[in-house]
Formats: structure tokens, C-alpha cells, sequence
């Protein structure tokens, strides 16, 4: 049988906020660890190491120079189709898919992912994981990070753009 979350026509939302600290990563992890209940487990596996490499890169680098009290937003949606993964952040925003193409051109002698140093190698494997990948500027001056990951045979829709306020 399915779980509930998988049998709802509408998707199922999950929030959670957390201050810019990396030693929050595990609070991240505990809390994202509901979702193997939801998901099959390849795909839950995938989303969390998503997750923690989005997590890990903002503190590392969007709130690189900001209080440690900003707020990272994280949301998961979970629907028949998909499960959607959106991770907020303040810092400067940049061109996911420019810096893509960069890390993809600069790593491209590589023979496994596994091979490649730090430095982009968290992006190439979200690539390579999502089925839509996203980085957008939000109205409120936020950044939203989207990774999409299909579970049935449709293709993936991202939810419209999230314009709303705080997340949590």
C-alpha cells in the first residue's frame, strides 16, 4: 500500500527553518529522515544527499557573510508524481546554469563523479540526479533553490514560484 502522502491528489507540504550554522545540518538531516516512509528509497536517498549539499552551500557560500541567525527555509512537496525539494537562502543570487556549464566544462575529464574535487561537484551530481533543477530570484530578495525528482512515469512540474513570506 502506499503511503498516504503518495495517494493525495494535491501535494503534501513540509516545512522547516533553520539558522545559517552547519552543525544544524543534523537537525536537517533528523528531520528529513520522515520522508523514508513516503518515498521509494533510491529517490529518498538521492533528495537527502540534495539536500545536504544545498544546505551545506549556503552556509558555505550565499550566507558566507551574513549572522548566523539568517534563516535557511526548506521545503518538501510531495505529490502522485513528484517530490520537490526547495531550499531558500539571502545570499548574492547567480546563474545556476552558467555555473552548471562552467563545472561541467572544467570536470568534463573526469571519469565518475566520484573522481572530481570539491568545488562544483555537488552541483553536477543534483544535475545528474533532478529531472528539472532550478535557481531563482524570488520578489522578497531570496534565492530558491529547486530540484525536482519524478516518481512515476509523468514529467516533472515545478509548483509555481514561490513568492510568498517565511517559510516555517
Amino acid at each position: 500500500m502506499l503511503p498516504i502522502a503518495l495517494m493525495c491528489p494535491t501535494p503534501q507540504v513540509y516545512r522547516l527553518t533553520v539558522d545559517t550554522d552547519i552543525y544544524l545540518l543534523r537537525k536537517v538531516q533528523d528531520w528529513f529522515e520522515q520522508f523514508r516512509q513516503i518515498l521509494p528509497y533510491g529517490i529518498w536517498m538521492q533528495c537527502n544527499l540534495v539536500l545536504v549539499e544545498a544546505f551545506s552551500n549556503v552556509v558555505d557560500h550565499a550566507h558566507r557573510d551574513l549572522p548566523p541567525t539568517t534563516p535557511i527555509d526548506i521545503e518538501v512537496r510531495v505529490s502522485q508524481e513528484q517530490v520537490e525539494l526547495r531550499v531558500w537562502d539571502y545570499g548574492k543570487p547567480f546563474d545556476l546554469q552558467r555555473e552548471l556549464k562552467n563545472c561541467l566544462e572544467r570536470h568534463s575529464s573526469y571519469d565518475t563523479v566520484d573522481d572530481i574535487p570539491t568545488g562544483g561537484r555537488g552541483l553536477i551530481i543534483a544535475h545528474n540526479i533532478a529531472d528539472t533543477l532550478l535557481y531563482e530570484r524570488q520578489p522578497d530578495q531570496r534565492n530558491c533553490f529547486i530540484f525536482v525528482k519524478r516518481l512515476a512515469g509523468k514529467a516533472p512540474e515545478p509548483t509555481p514560484k514561490a513568492t510568498g513570506g517565511a517559510v516555517g
